[in-house]
């Protein structure tokens, strides 16, 4: 399993997804509190987000526990923008242990993570060109095969879940999204929450900190934020 968390509104820095808030990912990497498997999340993170000056967003992953990264706290402090996800990774068994499979994965303007787990042959015969041979990012590289197909954000996340789902129902597939101007996350088989704020909303695996507005989203729906829109519908 992993734990990741996104923003759209005003622009903030990722230090606000990692560290500042006392439940932040930083923490959840050695202490989640809703995580329903694995204890820890420590093989590896990273981060995207979008800067008016470059076509496509910025990443940066390692395949290192989040903790041991002595460069983050000063690059998340600066890095800055309308639209961020981040995420911290807890390997699957038997998968690969590298940055190629650690989230986000990216495809043009579009950045996707995966919290969960999938059998590989699932997804498989969904989608080319997969990133790692781990199953996130055959899921990422199905999303975004449909997405160059014409599919929009939100019914490319719908098509794979749902599929993927239906050959192996023991899956675990809460997909979290994003392309710049909308944030768009599945919710199958684990925990998400959204908190609104006056200048923006935040999606995260469980919440950041302990204010009383997180709000649950339901189990098999999709969440799509656009600018200070939300919806929330059964998938």
């Amino acid at each position: 399993m992993c734990r990741h968390a996104a923003w759209l509104g005003a622009a903030r820095p990722l230090s606000s997804l990692i560290d500042e808030p006392g439940y932040g990912l930083l923490r959840q990497s050695y202490q989640p509190r809703r995580q329903r498997a694995g204890l820890v999340n420590a093989d590896g993170f990273g981060m995207g987000w979008y800067d008016p000056a470059r076509p496509e967003p910025v990443r940066y992953r390692r395949a290192v526990p989040i903790w041991t990264d002595a460069n983050l706290p000063g690059l998340a402090s600066v890095a800055r923008s309308t639209c961020l996800l981040a995420a911290v990774r807890s390997a699957t068994v038997g998968m690969p242990v590298e940055e190629t499979a650690t989230a986000p994965f990216a495809d043009g303007t579009w950045l996707l993570s995966h919290n969960g787990r999938v059998a590989r042959d699932a997804v498989k015969d969904l989608a080319d060109g997969a990133e790692s041979t781990c199953d996130a990012a055959w899921v990422a590289a199905a999303v975004f095969q449909r997405g160059r197909a014409g599919a929009g954000l939100g019914e490319a996340l719908v098509d794979v879940v749902v599929r993927a789902g239906e050959k192996d129902p023991a899956a675990r597939l809460n997909l979290l999204a994003c392309d710049g101007a909308s944030v768009v996350a599945t919710v199958w088989g684990d925990t998400l929450f959204l908190r609104r704020l006056d200048d923006g909303v935040l999606v995260a695996s469980e919440p950041l900190d302990d204010l009383p507005d997180w709000r649950v989203v339901p189990e098999r729906s999709l969440l799509t934020v656009t600018g200070g829109d939300v919806n929330v519908q059964p998938l």
